[in-house]
């Protein structure tokens, strides 16, 4: 059995008995090695430290997609395995190739996966997916109850027929992605086509300042505009790979803002009254 450890915490990581997160813990299973898997380039270093702390009982490796490159992505998803159970992943890699993600530099050129049940897809470009597998997809998730789809997706590559089939489902979250200005019109035209759905269940990450000149007000103005299309945007201030970026407290409360659901509502009802 292998002990999977993880530098940091998220709402994707494993909860069984053989997956940790930071230092080792007193009382440890019995395994045969352990993985470090490290996610994110800021947290390479403090992989580095964890590795060499449980270096003391088990063999060790470390890894992770920080790390990996193209080659090194397995094309077969082990649920459970990396992330919690639920969590389902059906393609790597990506067609596009937007400055500001490194899917496409580290997992390559899409290429379609054994479909495994789940009811939280977080792939990086699901609609990018042939037809027949966006089919094979809907249907396994026929099955699911509490659908999220979360894993950004293209406005651009939405069709009346695939909207169609997401209204067929029992979806209680999905996000769509809004990296630029230019991103807002596709949006607009994809809300058009999501008759039905609530801004409960529409929810938009919205990338702010990877422009370094792009200011408060332009990043609040994209923020707002997301919302009154119906939309509940979701934050995320770019970090680049190779260093991380420690945002100033003005950017760090627009984020906090921004990525609480709760808190958006009631600055927007304050914005509105005023």
């Amino acid at each position: 059995m292998r002990i999977r450890v993880f530098p940091r915490r998220t709402n994707m990581t494993p909860t069984d008995d053989y997956a940790f997160v930071g230092e080792p813990p007193l009382i440890r299973p019995l395994a045969s090695e352990a993985h470090i898997s490290c996610a994110f380039s800021w947290d390479m270093a403090k992989a580095k430290h964890l590795a060499d702390a449980w270096a003391q009982y088990y063999p060790v490796s470390l890894g992770g997609c920080a790390y990996a490159g193209a080659i090194d992505y397995p094309d077969p998803f082990t649920p459970g395995l990396y992330v919690r159970e639920g969590v389902t992943i059906t393609h790597r890699g990506c067609n596009n190739h937007c400055p500001w993600c490194l899917v496409a530099r580290r997992e390559g050129s899409l290429r379609e996966i054994e479909i495994q049940p789940g009811n939280n897809v977080i792939d990086n470009n699901l609609l990018q997916c042939s037809r027949p597998h966006i089919a094979k997809v809907i249907d396994m998730l026929r099955a699911q109850r509490s659908i999220m789809l979360s894993g950004g997706l293209d406005s651009r590559l939405l069709t009346d027929n695939i909207a169609e089939d997401l209204r067929s489902l029992r979806i209680k979250r999905m996000f769509f992605a809004c990296d630029t200005k230019e991103s807002i019109r596709p949006l607009e035209r994809a809300r058009r086509k999501l008759e039905g759905f609530t801004m409960d269940e529409l929810h938009c990450f919205v990338l702010l300042r990877y422009d370094p000149k792009e200011t408060l007000e332009q990043a609040l103005e994209r923020l707002i505009e997301v919302y009154y299309l119906g939309f509940m945007p979701f934050a995320m201030l770019y970090q680049p790979a190779d260093h991380y970026i420690e945002y100033s407290k003005e950017w760090r409360r627009l984020s906090k803002t921004w990525t609480r659901p709760a808190i958006t509502k009631a600055f927007m009802r304050e914005e509105h009254n005023g």
